[in-house]
This record gives structure tokens, sequence and C-alpha cells, in this order.
């Protein structure tokens, strides 16, 4: 299990720098258009910057969920229930967690 935490982690701190560009890219998006009196609908840029503020929006809203399952990853793996379907009781296949280690079901409940 030891092995599963340290790529937990390892994930985690990844997403965390993921949405730290993120942020500061949303940031820079806003900040670039607050000086600006575009028109979105009646400027041609306009939608461009609104389409990029709401993609990196989204891209943000993901990436926090995404730590959200991964620190509740964590939480299993100190219970000890990690790699027990939340559904069934059933052992998660390790390939399963191997290719989604935040993984609440197994395959079959999936």
């Amino acid at each position: 299990m030891e092995d599963q935490r340290a790529r937990l982690e390892q994930e985690r701190r990844a997403t965390l720098q993921r949405l730290s560009v993120l942020t500061d890219d949303f940031t820079a998006l806003v900040e670039a258009s607050e000086g600006s009196n575009a028109d979105d609908e009646h400027d041609p840029e306009g939608a461009t910057i609104a389409f990029e503020r709401s993609q990196v929006d989204a891209f943000v809203r993901q990436g926090r969920a995404h730590l959200e399952e991964i620190d509740a990853a964590l939480e299993r793996l100190d219970r000890g229930d990690y790699g027990t379907c939340e559904q069934c009781g059933r052992p998660i296949g390790p390939g399963r967690l191997e290719a989604r280690p935040t993984a609440r079901r197994c395959i079959d409940c999936a």
C-alpha cells in the first residue's frame, strides 16, 4: 500500500501544480479583459476571450474535483479500506487501481 500512497501523493502534487498554473492563467485572462470595455457579443475577439475564460474555469473545477478524489483515496488508505469497493465490499482489481488509483468501486459496480 505504500506504493499506492506514494503514487497518490505524487498525483496530488502534480494536480496542485496544474491548478496553480490554471489559476494563474485564469487571473491573467480576467486582468487582460478588465481594462477593456469590449462587448463580448459584438466584439470579434470578445467571444474568444469569454470562451478561453470559460474553458480555463472548467479545467480549474475539474482539477479541484480530482484533488478531492485523491484526498478521499488517501483517507481510505489511512482507514485501511483502500482498494475495497464501497458498493459491494469486494476488492477492487489491481488493474483498475493501476489505471484509476482513486477508484471507489470495482469494475462490476462502476
